[in-house]
């Protein structure tokens, strides 16, 4: 922790006339947010995998989706290799590296001194996410003007389905974070413990091959795994072709995910080390 007095800068108050403090809950996981911002800043390996491992893979996926012909589906290069960008985004730069993040924050007792202020559970789990989450909203908006600049990717016909599907990832990698951090025993360990998601999505969500190419039953079988929601929403925002059934039926995918791993941490989380 470098000494860093997490427990101190997440008390955040506002001055009384009579003497007292009054803190609120925006306050709280501001400062905690801060203090979070700043140990990021700190950690290499964290950055590396929250910052510029997002961006770096696209790069290197951009040849193979040329090779995949994914015109005779309908989608150019941009529809294809936009959406994968956002997802690696949200699975290095949020989810991984949240789980690292949370485990790394348990075993140096930080959540269990900060348990003992003003900080409630979903205000402290909340308040260390927030820079992670912020990182990976600017990453995205840093990929979309990438894509109209260097791919010539068009505005988005349907821009709420883009900001639908990126908020609902956002949310759900950060659950999906703290679920996996509870399982997680050091830091170290986070790279395989994450491993089995990543891998997962990477394969069967859209990030490497569009389900559009994939046989029929197997796309129906991946359309059900928790990042493909995101990819199809982020995807349709630029296409614009989903329509209203194929819009709700991604948002309740993404929500059959979000709720139960919510639902977990409320319920699992460990707030101890796992020595």
């Amino acid at each position: 922790m470098s000494g860093t007095p997490l427990k101190d800068r997440a008390t955040a108050t506002d001055g009384r006339a009579d003497g007292r403090t009054v803190t609120t809950p925006v306050s709280r996981m501001a400062a905690l947010a801060r203090a979070e911002l700043t140990l990021l800043g700190r950690s290499r390996s964290t950055l590396i995998t929250a910052v510029f491992m997002p961006l770096v893979l696209p790069v290197s996926l951009a040849p193979v989706i040329e090779d995949m012909n994914a015109e005779d589906s309908g989608l150019g290069v941009g529809e294809v290799l936009l959406p994968a960008a956002i997802g690696f985004s949200l699975l290095f730069g949020v989810y991984a590296a949240l789980s690292a993040i949370y485990t790394a924050r348990r075993e140096e007792l930080v959540l269990k001194r900060l348990r003992t202020g003003e900080l409630r559970d979903a205000e402290i789990l909340a308040g260390s996410a927030l820079p992670v989450l912020a990182t990976g909203l600017a990453q995205s908006l840093v990929l979309v003007a990438g894509a109209t600049v260097l791919l010539d990717v068009p505005a988005p016909v349907a821009p709420h389905l883009a900001v639908l599907g990126l908020l609902s990832g956002l949310v759900m990698c950060a659950a999906f974070a703290a679920v996996t951090a509870t399982v997680t025993r050091s830091v170290e360990s986070a790279q395989v413990t994450t491993a089995p998601m990543v891998l997962v999505s990477m394969i069967g969500s859209g990030l490497a091959v569009p389900l559009e190419l994939l046989p029929d039953r197997l796309a129906a079988v991946c359309e059900l795994l928790p990042l493909s929601p995101v990819i199809l929403l982020v995807r349709g925002g630029w296409t614009g072709d989903l329509s209203a059934y194929e819009v709700l039926r991604a948002l309740a995918i993404a929500l059959a995910w979000t709720l139960p791993a919510v639902f977990a941490v409320r319920r699992w989380f460990r707030w101890d080390p796992r020595r």
